[in-house]
């Protein structure tokens, strides 16, 4: 299904899959936050490297690579090869762990924190344009619907686990 046939069918959105309107939700907002990126020099973005500058903007502190290679679901070798590209284009500042010298912790440059502001911006501007058109008590559900499918696959995940 295209873009076009979702836009054809808003007027009957039970038809499409919810997996077919998240990967589409998903590309509007990658979009935006890549265009906006390359208009502000960054251009050099790699293909997980807006997780990864997103998610490190929401941390306060530095975070350690295994987290990282937890939450993006790639392998270590995947992993370490995205922390090295988005080191040599000056994203990210690896460090030895401080309490432990054998865990590497990763923090944003400033090249980093400004294209996370970057990034940031542009998904504001999608949510605007969204809550314009379909108001703000439609996003508020949508997100909690969204936490909840979340909540769903993490509890999933954590019973996998312990089996």
């Amino acid at each position: 299904m295209t873009a076009q046939d979702l836009s054809r069918e808003q007027d009957a959105p039970d038809e499409i899959a919810i997996p077919a309107l998240l990967r589409h939700a998903r590309t509007t907002y990658g979009t935006a936050m890549r265009r906006a990126l390359a208009a502000a020099g960054c251009d050099d973005m790699p293909k997980n490297g807006l997780y990864v500058i997103g998610g490190l903007a929401l941390e306060t502190i530095q975070v350690p690579l295994s987290q990282l290679i937890a939450e993006l679901r790639i392998s270590k070798q995947a992993a370490g090869q995205l922390v090295d590209t988005l080191v040599t284009r000056g994203y990210l500042e690896r460090t030895v762990d401080a309490d432990d010298r054998r865990k590497l912790t990763i923090t944003l440059t400033k090249r980093g924190r400004m294209a996370a502001s970057v990034q940031a911006g542009a998904r504001r501007k999608v949510d605007e344009t969204l809550i314009a058109r379909v108001g703000v008590e439609h996003v508020e559900h949508t997100r909690a619907t969204l936490a909840a499918l979340i909540d769903i696959g993490m509890k999933a995940e954590a019973e996998e686990a312990s089996e």
